[in-house]
């Protein structure tokens, strides 16, 4: 699996879910709306998920015809099987910003979280829902939504793996938001560098736990 951020919440996952010898399938995560200031990733996607928003704008500049999972569900789609929960952008349970979708989808033997824009803590109902987790997206720069201390004591909580960044101030991006170091401060577990990409396999997961990774905006 390798797995290329380019700013917000937006990624690029190419993933073999029936195996070596098959094709890629390609997903995206929330698209970046225009006005970002930063652009998505270029081509076609398999599946896309849009976990906040209606994304019109992103949604009419999709190409081909893409799977898209944008709201709570249980789903099965090239190969991948997905479930969709129920949440929030806010701790107000979503009167002030919105509803929100925790994506959860397995391949390549791993299980991957996707929390999207929460911008709460997780009930235990909800934790056990989401399972054994390998690898977490968690968004870390928007202090107002999910603060430092809330989101560190989650990733805790999770006990995954791996803990991907996303969805806190970067070069180009036009959006308030804030950087990584108060989460890193928080967790106490982040590295000097961010990588160009993550390529990943079940094997690689042995032994890393809570590991925080950073990577650099795709181009």
């Amino acid at each position: 699996m390798i797995i290329q951020y380019y700013g917000d919440y937006c990624f690029k996952i190419s993933t073999k879910p029936g195996g070596r010898a098959t094709e890629d399938i390609v997903i995206w995560t929330d698209p970046l709306e225009k006005g970002a200031g930063l652009r998505s990733p270029q081509g076609e996607a398999d599946i896309v998920f849009f976990t906040h928003g209606d994304g019109e704008a992103a949604r009419e500049s999709l190409k081909g015809s893409p799977v898209i999972l944008d709201c709570p569900g249980e789903y099965a789609a090239k190969g991948i099987s997905a479930m969709g929960f129920p949440a929030f952008q806010d701790d107000k349970e979503g009167s002030v910003s919105g509803q929100n979708t925790i994506f959860a989808f397995e391949s390549e033997e791993m299980h991957i979280v996707f929390l999207g824009a929460l911008g709460h803590d997780l009930s235990p109902e909800t934790l056990d829902r989401l399972g054994s987790t390998d690898i977490l997206f968690l968004p870390v720069g928007d202090h107002k939504a999910l603060s430092p201390e809330v989101a560190a004591q989650l990733v805790r909580k999770i006990e995954p793996n791996i803990v991907i960044l996303m969805h806190y101030k970067m070069p180009g991006l036009t959006l308030a938001l804030e950087n990584e170091k108060a989460f890193c401060d928080a967790i106490g577990n982040c590295p000097k560098e961010a990588l160009p990409k993550l390529n990943i396999k079940k094997k690689d997961l042995e032994g890393r736990t809570l590991e925080t990774v950073l990577l650099e905006r795709g181009s």
